[in-house]
């Protein structure tokens, strides 16, 4: 194939094919503005569709943008409560007057095995050789305790600051990341294991799965939780996601861009 002549769909179709498996139903990972049959002219890779990311697509003479997270902030992009909303008017007229076209890659990027956005992680980590895969979301580190854990996730990842629970001189060895917005029932499942003494998350409510460890401890046993951010948390993976669009892109500029992490701390 061209790759200087490849249509916006034809891309999608080629990312798709390439991950086995049965098609999802009633999946997210949808177009969600735009027009498919456009030729790919550029292609920023990001977490979610800030009017930042936007502007450097057209910056940049990219015309095609592939999002994790929704573009009109519900899981699956409905918009019809929005229409007249002047934020959601304003952000839909920009991608149109611009010409371009979003696409969610979320379902697919954590069908594939092993998922993608925890496998781009892990190598941001380094952790690459230390996910098991006898154990989904599991990663068997080196003993470290938890507080040079935690510092090295800020090192590694860029952060100044992340949360936690747990005892900072405990030691971890089995990791479950459960990376994202999973859900706490899916990170106590984790923390209740045997086999898992530290759960690394994107986000968590915070009544449920902080508490479970609170009380785990205050019964003499060994568990953490570290909270990333949800955009933290994945965008290692989009990073990855990149790369892989890149290589099937060759001449065509692919960029990733970062949203930013939309909190700020005093």
């Amino acid at each position: 194939m061209n790759h200087q002549t490849i249509s916006i769909q034809n891309l999608i179709d080629g990312i798709l094919q390439d991950i086995p498996g049965e098609p999802i139903h009633g999946t997210v990972d949808t177009v969600k503005a735009g027009d498919t049959v456009q030729p790919v002219m550029g292609v920023i890779v990001t977490f979610t569709v800030t009017f930042e990311v936007m502007r450097r697509a057209v910056e940049t003479g990219a015309n095609f943008i592939i999002t994790h997270e929704p573009t009109f902030y519900n899981h699956r992009d409905e918009t019809e409560k929005w229409e007249g909303n002047p934020v959601y008017e304003a952000k839909l007229r920009y991608l149109q007057g611009h010409g371009l076209t979003v696409w969610r890659f979320h379902d697919y990027a954590h069908y594939t095995k092993p998922d993608l956005i925890l496998e781009g992680v892990a190598k941001d980590l380094g952790w690459s050789d230390y996910l098991d895969p006898a154990r989904p979301a599991m990663a068997h580190v080196p003993p470290v305790s938890l507080q040079d854990l935690f510092r090295e996730l800020k090192r590694k990842l860029g952060v100044p600051h992340l949360r936690y629970v747990g005892d900072p001189s405990m030691t971890c060895r089995n990791i479950g990341m459960i990376l994202g917005a999973a859900g706490s029932g899916k990170q106590m499942e984790y923390l209740a294991r045997e086999d898992v003494d530290t759960v690394i998350c994107g986000e968590t409510s915070e009544w449920d799965a902080c508490e479970y460890v609170r009380d785990a401890m205050s019964i003499g046993q060994s568990k953490a939780l570290i909270v990333l951010g949800h955009l933290i948390s994945e965008e290692g993976g989009m990073r990855h996601v990149a790369d892989l669009v890149q290589s099937r892109l060759p001449g065509i500029p692919v960029e990733y861009v970062s949203a930013g992490d939309p909190y700020r701390w005093e």
